[in-house]
């Protein structure tokens, strides 16, 4: 979006496939690249950092993980809060703090801010994180003399603090807890802790031998934790696995544990489970709604299956649809300017020349379509020349090898801090599957570096030179858009929609590049996310009481704690609607089913109609409320001034999107 300034800060299948995410805390030595293609590839591009990483309390031979939950608690000159819901945790000067949020809403934002109710002082004085996977994070506390003193897990849906001696000493409880049996109790802030361990306890001071283990848990309101400290023991880590098969995806979270377990489900999850068991132990407040308390050491829940598309049905199109759309494509080939050279911008318009490509096949326009090819063949061989930054400062990609990802010049909205690529990507990747499908000769000399852009967003397989799966996160359900996340609110997300294009884009370069892994697992992705974005941004149960107070229909930025009606770059509240359909590819269907809904959101995005920015989009949303709705959208669509539409989108792509609703 072209006024996006401040975005620079936001910051079955016979077989389905099944993957476990396992710790990143071996060698990177150790972690051979799946592929010895993408080993080659990263090899073939520049190494440079761009922009320095920040200061990382990160143990040697972890892969740097941006764009995480926790991304905030690991980079940056102190550490920051973070958000494993139904908890918030903390470091501190001297060891950790967490506990639950309290809840509570205004006209604009749901805020669920940090609570540091139960302290614990290990006389540490320093911190590293030494392990992390699906959805736990292990930080290690240092003395002094840098050695270790005691580690702490938390994990996202888990109510339970696991802090684990490294050697024998005491730490200093900031409540008191009472009680001499299993379960010791203290209640803060209207909320109820347990702690449960082996050490000795006296007063504030909890003494541990090397080995032993602490686990501080919250209980649900009206559950006492005597009654809930049976199912908890030392959580030691969380795998995920995914599959996909007929019309669903399912997402299957297991926390191991020296024992029993417990696991917080949000809303979307608990209305989907798969898993056998109870979720009635109870639950809890969160910004998301309220979390339902699940017996571990499952959590497995399914989503609708979102299909990766790019084209439209041209069936649905008439002879006249296609006699109009001739002429209007001819117009926009005309009307299509000198392509960006930055990755935001850049990736914009090839996935715009991508989209005129389709339809100039679609409808029987063939010196159009030779045209297009002939552009977009060009554009994406010189973004795709693997040595090209050598010689020039944009339309170019280098690897860094310290934050351990591609960087494409020139950099936009912070990307050379890793915010936001995989909506930049994505864009890429859906038009190199465009391209490659109408030209397959061009497959060879562009698939080196896109398999790189497919990588750093996605890669499916442990590798020295990528984090896996980036940016999702899968117990939230969606990505998390900043590299470093300096945020004392965690980590944070404003377009749902380009989040869901860019698993769009990675799956179907994995079907251009005969890559059923990538595909499935970008498949996955793309549905989890889908699916998120509607009960987290524009389709959210409004009869909930978390959002008593808020007075909107959408949500412009979700965060670890909080959620705002804003955007990075407008106050408009076209912008905050807009920036959730932003492109509006043909896999964007998914935004349909609730036509009521639509109606509410677009009369509060666009009460004085469409000629506002992003009102392509608007039109194209609105065009899923029924066939009446789709009507008069085409009507608009021919006439709506060309600075309404968006520079990823064109007059002939809009009408015929429109056109095959």
């Amino acid at each position: 979006m072209r006024s996006r300034l401040g975005s620079a800060l936001r910051m079955g299948i016979a077989a389905a496939v099944v993957a476990g995410l396992a710790a990143c805390a071996s060698s990177p030595g150790a972690q051979p690249d799946a592929s010895a293609n993408l080993g080659a590839a990263v090899a073939s591009v520049p190494q440079r950092s761009i922009a320095p990483m920040p200061t990382a309390r990160l143990a040697a031979g972890l892969l740097p993980p941006t764009n995480r939950w926790f991304s905030g608690l690991v980079f940056g000159a102190s550490p920051q809060p973070v958000f494993p819901l139904p908890l918030s945790f903390g470091l501190t000067g001297s060891g950790f703090a967490f506990g639950v949020p309290a809840v509570h809403s205004t006209a604009d934002t749901i805020l669920g801010e940090y609570a540091p109710s139960v302290s614990i002082d290990s006389g540490a004085a320093s911190s590293e994180v030494t392990a992390y996977d699906a959805a736990s994070v292990t930080i290690e506390l240092k003395g002094s003399d840098g050695s270790g003193i005691g580690s702490v897990l938390i994990a996202e849906g888990s109510p339970v603090v696991t802090y684990t001696a490294l050697r024998d000493g005491t730490v200093t409880l900031g409540e008191s807890f009472a009680g001499s049996g299993r379960v010791r109790t203290a209640t803060v802030a209207g909320t109820s802790y347990g702690l449960v361990t082996g050490g000795k306890v006296s007063g504030t001071k909890l003494a541990l031998t090397k080995g032993q283990t602490a686990e501080w848990f919250a209980s649900p309101h009206g559950v006492a934790p005597s009654v809930l400290g049976a199912r908890v023991s030392a959580l030691t880590s969380v795998s995920v696995g995914y599959a996909v098969a007929g019309s669903t995806v399912s997402t299957t979270l297991t926390y191991h544990s020296t024992g029993s377990s417990v696991i917080a489900a949000m809303p979307q999850q608990l209305s989907h489970l798969r898993t056998p068991g109870s979720c009635s132990l109870g639950s809890y407040p969160s910004v998301y709604g309220s979390l339902s308390l699940c017996a571990g050491p499952t959590l497995s829940w399914a989503s609708p299956k979102v299909s990766p598309s790019d084209s439209l049905d041209s069936a649905r199109l008439s002879t006249a649809d296609k006699t109009e759309l001739r002429a209007q494509l001819t117009k926009d080939i005309r009307a299509t300017e000198p392509l960006p050279t930055d990755t935001y911008y850049g990736g914009k318009a090839l996935y715009r020349l991508a989209n005129l490509l389709t339809i100039a096949h679609d409808v029987g326009d063939t010196s159009s379509a030779a045209t297009l090819q002939a552009k977009l063949d060009a554009a994406l061989k010189r973004w795709a020349t693997p040595n090209g930054c050598a010689t020039r400062s944009s339309q170019c990609f280098v690897y860094d090898p310290k934050a351990k990802g591609l960087v494409g010049l020139q950099a936009s909205f912070g990307s050379d801090q890793f915010n936001d690529h995989d909506f930049h990507y994505g864009y890429f990747l859906y038009a190199a599957s465009v391209a490659v499908k109408y030209d397959p000769s061009l497959r060879a000399p562009i698939e080196p570096v896109m398999d790189l852009l497919a990588a750093d967003i996605g890669t499916a397989h442990t590798s020295r030179s990528f984090p896996t799966r980036r940016l999702f996160d899968a117990y939230a359900g969606h990505s998390w858009a900043s590299g470093y996340a300096p945020f004392a609110d965690g980590n944070n997300q404003e377009s749902s929609s380009e989040a869901v294009d860019a698993w769009n884009g990675l799956a179907l370069w994995g079907k251009t590049t005969d890559n059923p892994d990538l595909e499935t697992e970008a498949e996955w992705m793309l549905s989890a996310e889908a699916a998120s974005a509607k009960a987290d941004w524009t389709n959210f149960d409004r009869s909930d009481p978390v959002y008593s107070g808020y007075q909107h229909g959408v949500v412009g930025i979700n965060w670890g704690g909080k959620r705002d009606y804003a955007t990075w770059f407008s106050a408009d509240a076209n912008a905050k609607l807009g920036i959730q359909l932003i492109p509006m590819s043909p896999a964007s269907t998914y935004l349909a089913g609730d036509p009521s809904r639509i109606e509410q959101n677009i009369a509060a995005a666009a009460p004085s109609g469409f000629d506002v920015a992003l009102g392509d989009y608007l039109l194209m949303y609105s065009a899923l409320e029924g066939p009446s709705q789709a009507s008069s959208a085409l009507t608009r669509a021919r006439t709506l001034p060309a600075k309404y539409i968006d520079d990823g989108d064109s007059r002939s792509y809009l009408m015929a999107w429109i056109m095959t609703r």
